[in-house]
């Protein structure tokens, strides 16, 4: 089943097709959040935030998912969950007491957020397969010298050169597409 399946599922309010989605994605969001000072509650918070969000998103702007349905739904959770460990150290910290962020705010960032990475995947996949599967080690944070090793470069400045041009590519294809300038700030 792809995508769009689950998709109009969540929209539809299927609750079988819901409740597979919930079996196959929730134990993987439930090890990241509480890998990363959450709980369970925490966990099942951001999986029904991020599910809703994805059904208001595909209804009003009818969402296209090119990667796994799954993975989506993860890195849709992922976001809201880092949104939300942002925001509460910002509450902590502040000895001052700034003015908690709404949730409708809150939800209205993890969208701008999850736009922002939809839009850096999509250039991603336009530069040359070189590129990306440099930036791809580089981003996961291989280091140069492993780079070296498993590239046809023979030296790690060659590599260094090489991820500046791709960074250079990929920064320009983002700048120059039409939803850079709504996401760039909030």
């Amino acid at each position: 089943m792809d995508g769009k399946f689950y998709l109009e599922a969540l929209v539809n309010g299927d609750s079988k097709t819901i409740s597979k989605i919930y079996q196959k994605n929730f134990l993987g969001v439930k090890k990241f959040v509480l890998q990363n000072k959450g709980n369970i509650e925490d966990a099942q918070d951001v999986f029904q935030k991020a599910l809703l969000q994805i059904a208001v998103r595909h209804k009003k702007e009818g969402i296209i998912i090119k990667s796994s349905f799954d993975a989506y739904v993860f890195t849709v959770c992922k976001n809201l969950w880092r949104r939300e460990l942002n925001s509460y150290k910002k509450r902590v910290t502040n000895s001052e007491g700034i003015e908690q962020i709404s949730e409708y705010t809150a939800n209205a960032y993890a969208l701008v957020e999850q736009k922002r990475h939809e839009l850096f995947l999509e250039k991603l996949n336009e530069i040359s397969d070189n590129c990306k599967k440099i930036l791809t080690m580089f981003f996961a944070k291989t280091s140069y010298a492993e780079i070296v090793e498993t590239t046809e470069y023979t030296s790690e400045a060659v590599v260094r050169q090489r991820v500046f041009k791709c960074k250079k590519k990929l920064t320009d294809l983002v700048k120059g597409d039409q939803r850079y300038n709504s996401l760039r700030e909030l």
